[in-house]
């Protein structure tokens, strides 16, 4: 397994801010895999890289605007 992503590292890949990253993998069903707690006691949920990547790649597009017509 390679190395496991905070949220933070998320957010960089999704091009998003931390909030909206945690918003997003919710959206896309993807869970933590793993939760840590640093040295102030705050815990952090780390994320498997490849199941964001490929969450990201099946996600669908922004679709087509039928409401506008060519003149």
């Amino acid at each position: 397994m390679t190395a496991l992503w905070t949220i933070a590292e998320v957010a960089a890949h999704l091009g998003v801010q931390p909030g909206s990253a945690r918003g997003t993998l919710s959206r896309w069903g993807v869970r933590a895999v793993e939760r840590r707690v640093d040295a102030h006691g705050r815990v952090h949920s780390l994320y498997d890289p490849d199941e964001v990547k490929a969450a990201r790649a099946t996600r669908p597009g922004q679709g087509a605007r039928t409401d506008l017509k060519n003149t």
